[in-house]
């Protein structure tokens, strides 16, 4: 007798069968996920026909991406973000109407516990060698009504290009506050004048970038996280017009509705008058614009 020759085991039939093992998930939109995720990962693979070597060394890449991550450094997200994916999820995740303030990368440097200060205080008294600045405008709704009340939870680098939780004290919070918005919807905010920085490179992100031939910088911007109740929350960044990177972010996170003119004041006149300041100094005016809940 005869015996039947065994059959040969191929790529896809190993894609179906993991495939097949995800079909008793009980959560539908999870089944939904991992079926997607698995096609396209096996066919990733397939494409690029990946080696034992270098499926190993993504491995290892991966693991010290973790390593890397600790309380204040969250190098997964920068990640993310060198990889436009933060940017392609907060596209999906935050379809705006036609005059709502557009959102941008969250970023892996927001810290929770900032104080909430009252209007027109200085996040940045601790940045003695940035050029002082004042953000100011409103918070309104589509119609252009003023919200009273929103929250405006504001963070940046210093005149250095780091965040507070970069420098040697870094559990000491610094140039980060939050302000909440008058009975006209109105918000000031002083600070410095935001610089472009460099993405952190001594991780596995920085050895990504580099063998790749890109870029560590982000074009100069102030954090903004606007909420107010009855709202769809909004996390975006201020933009300074002039910077050189904003062309090429190395997070892909301009959009040319957040990019402002801060307009510089040499010497004193009304709106050193208006805002308490001395020259020289920068303001930068800006109004959020918020979409109701449904």
């Amino acid at each position: 007798m005869t015996s039947k020759a065994p059959t040969t085991t191929t790529e896809d039939d190993i894609t179906a069968e993991t495939i097949r093992r995800f079909e008793g998930t009980p959560d539908p939109r999870l089944r939904e996920i991992m079926t997607s995720l698995t096609r396209h990962l096996h066919g990733f693979l397939k494409e690029v026909q990946l080696t034992e070597q270098e499926w190993f060394e993504a491995i290892k890449f991966l693991t010290a991406t973790g390593h890397k991550c600790d309380d204040i450094r969250q190098e997964f997200i920068l990640l993310s973000d060198t990889l436009g994916v933060s940017m392609v999820v907060d596209l999906i995740s935050h379809r705006k109407p036609a005059g709502a303030t557009e959102s941008t990368v969250f970023g892996p440097f927001h810290r929770p516990g900032a104080p909430e200060l009252p209007m027109g205080a200085n996040i940045a008294a601790a940045d003695k060698n940035g050029m002082p600045a004042v953000v100011f405008g409103r918070v309104l709704d589509v119609a252009g009504r003023p919200v009273a009340g929103a929250l405006l939870d504001v963070w940046q680098a210093n005149s250095e290009g780091f965040y507070d939780s970069q420098l040697p004290n870094a559990d000491e919070l610094q140039m980060r506050g939050k302000f909440r918005t008058g009975e006209d919807g109105r918000y000031v905010v002083r600070t410095t004048r935001p610089v472009h920085y460099s993405i952190p490179t001594d991780g596995p992100v920085g050895v990504m970038l580099n063998a790749t031939n890109r870029h560590p910088w982000r074009p100069a911007h102030i954090h903004f996280a606007v909420s107010a109740e009855g709202f769809e929350p909004v996390t975006t960044h201020v933009f300074d017009s002039i910077d050189p990177y904003l062309k090429s972010d190395a997070v892909f996170g301009v959009k040319d509705s957040l990019i402002v003119d801060f307009q510089e004041h040499p010497t004193r006149d009304k709106a050193a008058e208006d805002f308490g300041m001395e020259p020289p100094f920068v303001t930068a005016e800006f109004d959020f614009v918020l979409k109701r809940r449904a």
